[in-house]
């Protein structure tokens, strides 16, 4: 089923932290219950891939200023139909930074969140089922350089309060890579 990968990968995930718990339950639930959750064309929600980018010498992470949405967001998207998470993570970090030369750091889930996207002029309120992954550049010359969905991209230390954000599935990332 197209959907294994996907659910081998939840299912393997141990949570860090309680929010996560019910997320991965939720996720769970909505792959079983949704042939189709790959797809935008879920209306109720869909899997969504996302990574969490750092710098070649893992000394900063890269975030953006979505241009849509008016929030310091993790590098993402939409799987299009793509059941393969971490591919749709890298393409998305790829399109959304510039930077081509990245790499995984590890093939497990590095977060998970649901969140609701709310109405908007293109479509209804609907859930994204966030699958989140740990990449690091692979060539310490890398420039990131912004694009139509990023007001701005920015490296941010390891430092929360400095973050432009208190959006807690962002604090969450960065409580999670201080303990790496």
């Amino acid at each position: 089923m197209h959907r294994d990968g996907l659910l081998n990968l939840v299912n393997a995930y141990s949570p860090v932290f309680p929010e996560e718990k019910r997320y991965r339950a939720k996720i769970l639930d909505f792959i079983q219950s949704h042939p189709d959750c790959f797809n935008r064309s879920c209306s109720y929600g869909h899997i969504t891939a996302s990574s969490f980018l750092l710098s070649y010498d893992g000394a900063s992470a890269l975030l953006m200023h979505h241009s849509k949405l008016n929030m310091w967001l993790q590098l993402g998207g939409h799987c299009d139909g793509d059941n393969d998470v971490i591919r749709v993570a890298l393409k998305e970090a790829q399109e959304e930074s510039g930077i081509m030369p990245i790499k995984l750091v590890r093939k497990s889930i590095f977060d998970i969140d649901v969140h609701l996207v709310p109405d908007n002029d293109k479509e209804h309120a609907h859930y994204h089922y966030d699958i989140r992954f740990l990449f690091r550049i692979d060539d310490e010359d890398a420039v990131a350089s912004k694009n139509s969905e990023s007001l701005e991209l920015k490296w941010f230390a390891n430092n929360i309060s400095e973050l432009p954000t208190r959006e807690r599935s962002i604090v969450r990332l960065f409580e999670k890579w201080g303990r790496l």
